[in-house]
C-alpha cells in the first residue's frame, strides 16, 4: 500500500510517498520532493499568512496531489507547524484547501510536533537508544530527549530560520551587531538545555538546516539522501559555515551552493547559528544529520496505530 506523508512548515512544504508492507509494518521511500513558499513570511506583521504565500502553497499542493494520485496512494497525511498553529486565518485556508484538493490537513502542537520529529529523525541511529533531536525548522524548534521505551523531555521553542532572521537580520550582509545580538538571543532563549543531558548522549539535528549544511558540506551540487542521511556535521564546520555566510548575501549564498540552498539562502545563516548554540549548549561536538523528520514520523506514528 502506498502512502502519502505531507510537512506543511513555515519556510517548506515537503511530500514523502512511501510504501507500506502491511505483513512486515516496514515501509521504503519511493519519492521526496520539497518546495518552499515560506507561509512565515511577514507573518508577524498581522497575524495572517499573505496572500502570495497562500497562492503558493496551493500550487506545490496542487502539484502534490497529482503525485499522490499518479503513484495510487490510499492514505494522505498531512501535518501543518508554527505558521498555521500561529496565523489568524488558518481555518479558512485549511477549509479551502479541503474543498479544493480534498486533502484535510491537521494543526499538530509543537510537542506532537517534537514527538513526530523524534520518530522519524531517529531513524537515522537505528541501532542507538538513548537521543535528543533537534527540528530546526522556518518559524519553531523542536527538541525531545528520550528512548524507545519513555521520553524524558520535550519542547517546542517558537523560534526558527524565518522569524529570527526576519526579527535580527535587516542588512543584505549581516553585520557584525546583527549577528551577536541573534547569537545572544538564542543562547538565552534555550539556556534551559544545559542542566537536561550530556555530551554522551547522541544529537541528530533533523530538517533542511542541516541537511542543507551536510550537503554543501560533502561538495554536493544535488541532493543525495544516499549521502546526506546519518552524516555528521561538526561544531568547527559550522563556525565555518556563519564566518562565510555572515560575509555574503543570499544571492552570493545561491550562486555558490546552488540548489542545495534554494529557497533557504537567505535564512541558512539564522538557521546555523540555533544549530551552532544549541548544539554547544548541549555539549555535543558531533551532529548526526537527517532528513526523516516529521513526514517520516507520521507514517512511523500511521503504521503503529493501523496495523
Amino acid at each position: 500500500m502506498n502512502i502519502a506523508s505531507i510537512d506543511i512548515g513555515s519556510n517548506t512544504v515537503l511530500l514523502l510517498i512511501a510504501e507500506i508492507e502491511e505483513r512486515t509494518k516496514n515501509f521504503k521511500t519511493i519519492l521526496n520532493k520539497y518546495e518552499a513558499p515560506r507561509l512565515g513570511k511577514g507573518l508577524k506583521n498581522n497575524g495572517n499568512i499573505s496572500d502570495e504565500s497562500i497562492k503558493k502553497l496551493l500550487y506545490v499542493l496542487t502539484s502534490y496531489k497529482n503525485t499522490i494520485d499518479e503513484y495510487n496512494c490510499k492514505i494522505i497525511l498531512c501535518t501543518a507547524t508554527n505558521a498555521m498553529r500561529v496565523a489568524k486565518n488558518s481555518k479558512e485556508i485549511i477549509s479551502r484547501i479541503k474543498t479544493e484538493l480534498d486533502i484535510n490537513i491537521e494543526i499538530i502542537t509543537g510537542e506532537k510536533e517534537a514527538e513526530l520529529s523524534f520518530l522519524g529523525a531517529s531513524t537515522a541511529l537505528p541501532g542507538v537508544d538513548s537521543r535528543m533531536v533537534l527540528d530546526i525548522g522556518g518559524g519553531s524548534t523542536e527538541i525531545i530527549y528520550g528512548s524507545n521505551e519513555k521520553i524524558n523531555y520535550k519542547k517546542s521553542f517558537p523560534y526558527g530560520a524565518v522569524n529570527l532572521t526576519e526579527e535580527f537580520i535587516h542588512s543584505e550582509i549581516p553585520t557584525k551587531v546583527e549577528i551577536e545580538l541573534l547569537e545572544n538571543f538564542i543562547r538565552k532563549s534555550f539556556s534551559e538545555l544545559s542542566s537536561i543531558v550530556t555530551s554522551s548522549i547522541p544529537l541528530i539535528a533533523a530538517a533542511g538546516t542541516p541537511t542543507s549544511l551536510s550537503a554543501a558540506n560533502l561538495g554536493l551540487r544535488d541532493y543525495d539522501e544516499s549521502l546526506v542521511e546519518g552524516s555528521v556535521l561538526t561544531i568547527m564546520d559550522l563556525e565555518r559555515f556563519i564566518l562565510e555566510f555572515s560575509s555574503l548575501s543570499p544571492a552570493d549564498i545561491l550562486n555558490k551552493y546552488g540548489k542545495i540552498l534554494s529557497g533557504r539562502e537567505d535564512v541558512i545563516l539564522a538557521g546555523t547559528i540555533i544549530l551552532k548554540t544549541v548544539s554547544e549548549i548541549l555539549t555535543n561536538e558531533k551532529i548526526y544529520v537527517s532528513g526523516r523528520g516529521i513526514r517520516y514520523g507520521s507514517v512511523i506514528n500511521y503504521i503503529r496505530n493501523n496495523f
